[in-house]
Formats: C-alpha cells, sequence, structure tokens
C-alpha cells in the first residue's frame, strides 16, 4: 500500500511539473514578445499598431477569408494566429499604400505570417475557392 500511494505522489508530481513547465513556456513566449524592440515597440505593439491603422480597410469578404484560413488552428491558439496574420496583412497593404485589403495582400501576407507547414491549407483552401495561386509560388513552400 505504502509503494502505491508513492507511485501516486510521484505522478502526481511529475504531471504537475510537466504542465507548469508548459504553461511556462507559453508564457514566456508571450513575455519575449512584449519587451520592447531597439525602436521602443514589442512585436505585440507593432501587431496592434498594423490592425488598428487598417481596420477600415477590412470588408467582410477580407474577414470571412481570413477566419476560414485560421480555421485549422487549435481554438485555444485562434485568436494568437489570427491577430498574428492580420498584422502581416495590414502591414503589407499599408506599405503599399492600398485603400482596402485585396486578395493579393491577403495570400501574400498569410504566406509570411505563417510557418511553411501551413501553406499546404492555404493551397488547398486556394484551389476550393477557384483562386489562382500561381503568382505566390515563389513564396509557397510545401
Amino acid at each position: 500500500m505504502d509503494t502505491l500511494i508513492a507511485l501516486v505522489i510521484i505522478g502526481w508530481t511529475t504531471l504537475l511539473v510537466v504542465l507548469m513547465g508548459i504553461g511556462g513556456f507559453f508564457m514566456f513566449r508571450k513575455f519575449l514578445k512584449k519587451l520592447p524592440k531597439a525602436d521602443g515597440k514589442s512585436i505585440i505593439d507593432w501587431e496592434e499598431f498594423y490592425i488598428d491603422e487598417s481596420l477600415h480597410m477590412w470588408d467582410d469578404d477580407a474577414k470571412k477569408l481570413l477566419n476560414e484560413l485560421v480555421e485549422p488552428v487549435p481554438q485555444l491558439f485562434r485568436d494568437v494566429a489570427k491577430q498574428k496574420i492580420a498584422a502581416k496583412i495590414a502591414e503589407l497593404a499599408l506599405k503599399r499604400r492600398k485603400e482596402k485589403i485585396t486578395l493579393d495582400v491577403m495570400i501574400e501576407g498569410y504566406i509570411k505570417a505563417t510557418p511553411k507547414r501551413d501553406h499546404k491549407f492555404l493551397v488547398k483552401t486556394l484551389k476550393e475557392k477557384n483562386i489562382d495561386f500561381n503568382r505566390y509560388e515563389h513564396l509557397i513552400e510545401i
């Protein structure tokens, strides 16, 4: 009986340490993104700036496509991914002095904001919507 209790305590302690380690990892990543860079703004500050500056540029179709593109991301992380992708799209649109978010800017922004493993889903979604993505093939790595 003493061995069983010792095993339960060791197992429970191990589980807690692992879960706290995972949580600490994500909190530390968020902390690093909040640290100011050389220009005085953090990565998250720049993301919020680009999104705020481009709110008037997003129409319903662009918002709908953005929501479709972040669908494969787990619900827990979807808001963070959506902010990162939307910020990159907004940054490109603002730097190119666009009046609204176009499909070209959305596709290029998504490609630049996401890891290579997500490009397969983009290609699949674009094929389903019959959108030609040939001019972005040099950016897409499948």
